[in-house]
């Protein structure tokens, strides 16, 4: 078990197999899944507890599905001591999340990821968001869950390209603040659960030293984030997996680093690398518009006044976020984005 701190107290991230986290599930549940995770391990969940399945993908990250998640649970008599439980991965986990943040002015939940992107990062911290036209994860609340249960038999079913997806996340590990780590995964380790706990442990650590990201501190968890979101945005959240668009933006924000003196030369060559022997892109071919990409970036959470931030490398290990980024330079490292 590994416990998170928050400032309302603390919640604990269990390994666990899912028949013994729903064992745990407190009797005024109801839980929401998508089609994917239902066909998959909805056998597991006792039949008369309410649940709602969702289509999957990104698009059901979005204030329509905000508004109907909330009506579902109104018209099944959810009150404030009912509990709302995601089962699912990254996109199920936030918009859950932001629903039980908001609903009633906000009722308990728990994670009950099923990705290893989710498992490794977006379960845990209390981060939860929808996307809206203007830009990914711009409505959201911080609303620490209740209680964190990881199975990682839940990783056995996930396609190859979905794997990959979520090992994006436990790269940007590595890359940020654990050069051990990022020498254990180039030996291509076969157990994946020392894996999730370090990974976990890491963003425990930065979530208690910064929950709310006033600090600096916790926008290190965004290296990549930049880039990758406004690909994600700017393709309609269809050509590309989370991941993917975060591996790409972490391979332009390397050469950015080093374009600005902030990233040591020749890291960008070893962050690619290392992304691409996972089978991770680091460019793209879709035609886009470097200006129109620049103008999502604007939008980010951590850019002031349209004045760009970017979290980037001091070394393989290190990262720090940095503010007042030129344009112009950014554009530049844009470029790489489609470079042979």
């Amino acid at each position: 078990m590994i416990k998170v701190s928050h400032s309302q107290g603390e919640y604990p991230v269990l390994f666990e197999p899912f028949s013994e986290a729903v064992k745990g599930l407190p009797e005024d549940s109801f839980v929401v899944t998508d089609e994917n995770v239902a066909r998959l391990w909805g056998h597991v969940l006792p039949a008369d507890l309410p649940l709602l399945v969702l289509p999957p993908g990104e698009q059901t990250k979005s204030l329509i599905w905000l508004e109907r998640v909330s009506a579902w649970l109104a018209n099944e008599g959810a009150s404030r001591k009912s509990t709302v439980v995601a089962l699912g991965g990254g996109v199920i986990g936030d918009l859950t999340g932001f629903v039980a943040a908001t609903y009633m002015r906000g009722v308990p939940y728990i994670q009950l990821p099923t990705t290893l992107l989710a498992q490794v990062d977006s379960s845990v911290g209390g981060k939860v968001a929808v996307d809206i036209p203007d830009g990914k994860n711009l409505v959201g609340a911080f609303h620490p869950p209740v209680r964190v249960s990881i199975d990682a038999k839940t990783l056995e079913t996930l396609s190859l390209r979905q794997f990959r997806n979520g090992m994006a996340e436990v790269w940007k590990y590595a890359f940020i603040m654990d050069s051990s780590l990022m020498a254990a995964l180039q030996e291509q380790p076969s157990d994946i659960q020392p894996i999730l706990r370090t990974c976990i442990e890491h963003k425990a650590r930065i979530v208690k030293e910064d929950e709310f990201e006033t600090q600096g501190l916790r926008a290190i968890l965004n290296y990549g984030h930049t880039v990758g979101h406004a690909l994600e945005q700017a393709t309609g959240y269809r050509k590309l997996l989370h991941g993917e668009a975060i591996s790409i933006g972490m391979a332009v924000e390397a050469h950015l680093g080093e374009r600005l003196g902030i990233t040591p030369q020749r890291t960008a060559e070893t962050v690619m690398r290392c992304l691409q022997r996972q089978g991770l892109p680091v460019t793209f071919t879709e035609p886009l518009e470097p200006e129109r990409l620049l103008e999502v970036m604007k939008k980010d959470k951590k850019a002031s006044r349209g004045r760009l931030a970017f979290s980037l490398l001091t070394q393989i290990g290190g990262c720090k976020l940095v503010e007042n980024v030129p344009e112009q330079e950014v554009l530049e490292s844009l470029n790489k984005l489609w470079a042979a």
